[in-house]
């Protein structure tokens, strides 16, 4: 899947269109600090683990450019939550 990292400003997010269908996490951004505050997948791919990925993404991606995340959206937060080998990059 192919992930993209869009920044405008003190906002941004990762994306990926999957069958004409486009996914998001959303962050906005203070310093080196990202607070994820929407991860949305279509209906029309739900089921098929393509939030979780996002995730994941924003966690290698964290790693690489010494980043923390904040998980203010429920469902990023459920997903750091079950994986303790993320919690290098959690901030709160």
């Amino acid at each position: 899947m192919d992930i993209r990292r869009e920044d405008e400003g003190g906002r941004g997010r990762y994306v990926t269109e999957i069958e004409g269908h486009e996914a998001e996490l959303t962050f906005h951004k203070e310093g080196s600090r990202l607070t994820i505050d929407h991860v949305g997948v279509p209906r029309a791919l739900e089921g098929r683990g393509i939030g979780t990925q996002l995730v994941a993404h924003a966690v290698q991606e964290a790693r690489a450019r010494g980043e923390t995340l904040v998980p203010l959206c429920p469902f990023a937060r459920a997903k750091m939550d079950r994986h303790p080998e993320w919690q290098d990059v959690r901030g709160e």
